[in-house]
């Protein structure tokens, strides 16, 4: 399998002990070069692509000047190994470098939704419209997606939930709830922005240190900028609240390491404002670790709220510090989560199905 990205991540999201190997061997396209881009124009068919072009905000000409020189990349890279179809784990950038291979020089290619529409960009129509198939990940989101580009989609379509691997993410020592009134670790994994709820979790932390309830948090995960972004409002804020000394930003912690926080973790949570589905929730699932979420987005397609975990509404540290203070001391129900919250990943939400789908729809 070959990999292809637009360019290296940041450093400070650099995290896993394969992230060398990984780079080493991913192909990066992003090339802002005049002469690559004048080397693409020769090969566009004006009337075809124009007629598609033309369906597009006017705006999204200026994306296609500068996705023109990976796109050309990308076609000759698979040309000289080999590669006739490309899949786009993304509905941005990426998506329209691989449509444009494809309406050039011919290259087959398809894409997967991981969000809502409106995060990826303009042009939607034109990445989707010439597609092999398409994947998305929630029911949700292929409501959505129906309803906003109708008749441009591919005609096929796949169901296709991210998922983990439940045979790594299993736990060396069964769990143990919090015995009743002793310190409670609660842990947390996402990328710092404001929309992972994150500053909501810190205040609900704070609440709980008002009530005597012995809390401490450790968050994973670090902003897009690799540090330089909404880590420093996120931690100032958390200085706010006065509870420095019980949350902790731990920022890009490898694989390894989020699967030993887990299993230390009395509980997971995690408050997003809205999540498409959220695989920090499978991992922690699938380690057994009782796991409290927010009714957003996809997330109950996932978690059914009692069952196999817990969801409160996002927005709320009240009643989130209300969830986290009852499952705490209710050792009963926090064994009940675990097992079933494990259960619904292994049956659910493995990585293999997700990958299966891929290898049918390219088959």
């Amino acid at each position: 399998m070959a990999l292809f990205s637009t360019r290296p991540p940041p450093p400070g999201l650099i995290s896993h002990d394969w992230s060398d190997a990984a780079i080493a061997r991913t192909t990066y396209l992003g090339d802002l070069s005049p002469l690559n881009a004048a080397l693409a124009l020769p090969r566009i068919p004006l009337g075809a692509l124009g007629d598609d072009l033309r369906r597009e905000p006017h705006a999204f000409l200026r994306d296609v000047l500068i996705a023109l020189p990976a796109a050309r990349r990308l076609a000759l890279e698979c040309r000289a190994r080999g590669i006739t179809h490309v899949h786009a784990h993304s509905c941005g950038r990426a998506a329209l470098i691989t449509a444009l291979a494809n309406r050039i020089w011919g290259l087959s290619y398809s894409l997967t939704l991981h969000g809502p529409l409106s995060d990826y960009g303009p042009g939607q129509g034109f990445k989707w419209r010439h597609a092999a198939f398409g994947t998305v990940i929630t029911h949700k989101l292929e409501r959505e997606l129906a309803k906003a580009l109708g008749p441009d989609l591919p005609d096929r379509m796949f169901l296709q939930p991210m998922g983990v691997d439940p045979a790594a993410l299993t736990r060396s020592t069964p769990y143990t709830p919090p015995d009743p009134g002793a310190p409670l670790r609660l842990f947390s994994c996402g990328r710092l922005n404001v929309v992972k709820g994150h500053q909501d979790l810190a205040q609900a932390v704070a609440l709980l240190k008002q009530r005597g309830i012995d809390a401490t948090l450790e968050i994973a995960g670090e902003d897009d900028a690799g540090g330089t972004g909404y880590h420093a409002a996120l931690q100032a804020e958390i200085d706010r609240l006065g509870v420095s000394d019980r949350v902790t930003l731990l920022g890009a912690i490898d694989a390894d390491a989020v699967r030993d926080k887990l299993e230390q973790a009395h509980l997971f949570a995690l408050a997003s404002w809205h999540e498409p589905l959220g695989v920090a929730y499978m991992e922690a699932m699938s380690m057994g670790v009782p796991t409290i979420g927010t009714d957003a987005g996809g997330v109950p397609e996932l978690i059914t709220s009692g069952r196999d975990g817990l969801l409160v509404p996002p927005k709320r540290p009240d009643l989130l510090a209300d969830t986290i203070a009852a499952l705490a001391a209710d050792p009963t129900r926090c064994l009940a989560l675990s097992e079933q919250g494990r259960t619904r990943i292994t049956e659910s939400f493995s990585s293999a199905r997700g990958a299966q789908t891929l290898v049918e729809g390219i088959g």
